[in-house]
């Protein structure tokens, strides 16, 4: 082998390395968004189920809330709206990370108890 020849294999090695770490890395970040979405839908569904427990009207506006789980800490947002039915409420929930970027949206209707 020539020295060209070895030359010619490092960079195809190194080429193929950088390849499979982006990769890699690439399947991590995937990772955590699906973690992040699965959690934050259970923030929702938290949300939700506390509306339907309280059996009330929610009434119109906003409100904050904070949601821990898996050791994080989540905040909320819960936007509720008049709806074309006055015996319907549309309700939203929205669910943000540390950094303050959105993990999920959940919109449903409520109806009058």
């Amino acid at each position: 082998m020539t020295l060209i020849e070895v030359l010619v294999a490092l960079a195809i090695v190194a080429i193929t390395l950088s390849a499979g770490i982006k990769a890699a890395g690439g399947l991590t970040l995937n990772a955590q968004r699906v973690t992040d979405l699965t959690v934050g839908q259970w923030c929702v569904e938290n949300q939700f189920f506390d509306l339907k427990a309280k059996n009330m009207f929610p009434d119109i506006g906003e409100s904050q809330f904070n949601c821990q789980q898996l050791g994080r800490e989540f905040k909320g947002r819960q936007v509720v709206r008049p709806s074309a039915n006055p015996n319907f409420r549309s309700v939203e929930v929205r669910v943000l990370d540390e950094e303050g970027q959105m993990v999920t949206r959940v919109v449903t209707v409520v109806p009058k108890p």
